[in-house]
Parts: C-alpha cells; structure tokens; sequence
C-alpha cells in the first residue's frame, strides 16, 4: 500500500523570492516627509526635550527676577502685570502648539508605517516557520523509515 506523497515543502530560496524584502520602516516614513513635515518633526523633537524646557524657566526666571528686583525706573515689564511677558509666551505658545501637534500627527504616521512592517515581517516569519516545521516533519519521517528498515535487516540478519 503506497502511502500518498505530501507536499514538498518550500526551500529558504523559494520562500524569499515569494515574499517582499523586509523595508526599514524609518526609511519608509523618511522618504514619505515633505521639507515642512521635517521642519515639523525638527521643532517637535527640539520643543519635546528637556534642553528647551530649562530654556524656557531659565528665561523666565530671568524676566520675572529682573522686573521684581530691578529698580521700578530699569524695569521694562513691571510688576505685578508682566503684560510683555504674558504676550510673548503667549505667542510662543500659539505658534508652537500647531506645529507640536503636527510633528505628532507625523510620528504617529511613523508608528502606523511600522506596525504595518511588523505585521508584514511577522507573517514573513509565519511562513518561514511553516516551512521549517514542514522540513522537520519531513526529516522526521525520513528517519523514522530509516529505523524501520534498521530493524527489519537487523531482525533479518540476528534470526
């Protein structure tokens, strides 16, 4: 009784010219980015640091030190008002928080272009796993006939 033949299983060569090469994900995102979407991702990366933050108290302790220390005819931003002060972080605020939110917007495209590459990388290794369960199967049941035959001449040779 001949026993039906299984599939061959697909060889390394064989599963890499079926599947596309994987793609570095940054590259991808980096390619994609116009010259005011690298702006924007360049101040959301400099914005988002601790640097600009202690830029910010530092100049800000220095402002309000100034005009609270300083003698009333040197100040420029007098106390308790800071009307300049409030101005110009204002208008810092206003013009930083679009472009923070649009460098998010950007890195959040970075992070779906790299779920995607996970998931075509995991399906990649999927198929590659299958293929080695597949030649391990086979390998096993090589053997297995081979240590019948093993023992059948064995038998044969011993009675």
């Amino acid at each position: 009784m001949a026993t039906p033949e299984k599939p061959k299983p697909p060889t390394v060569k064989e599963l890499k010219e079926q599947l596309p090469p994987v793609k570095n994900a940054n590259a991808v995102h980096q390619d994609q980015l116009g010259k005011l979407d690298k702006l924007a991702m360049a101040v959301t990366n400099k914005v988002g640091t601790m640097g600009f933050f202690f830029i910010i108290l530092a100049w800000t302790i220095l402002w309000l030190g100034y005009n609270v220390i300083a003698p009333k005819s040197a100040r420029f931003d007098p106390y308790p008002a800071f009307v300049l002060w409030l101005f110009i972080s204002n208008l810092i605020q206003i013009n930083l928080m679009p472009l923070i939110l649009i460098g998010q917007n950007l890195q959040g495209r970075t992070t779906e272009i790299r779920a995607s590459h996970d998931y075509d990388t995991d399906v990649r290794a999927e198929k590659e796993i299958e293929a080695i369960l597949l030649h391990l199967e086979n390998q096993q049941e090589i053997m297995m006939q081979v240590l019948k035959k093993i023992e059948k001449l064995e038998a044969a040779g011993s009675g």
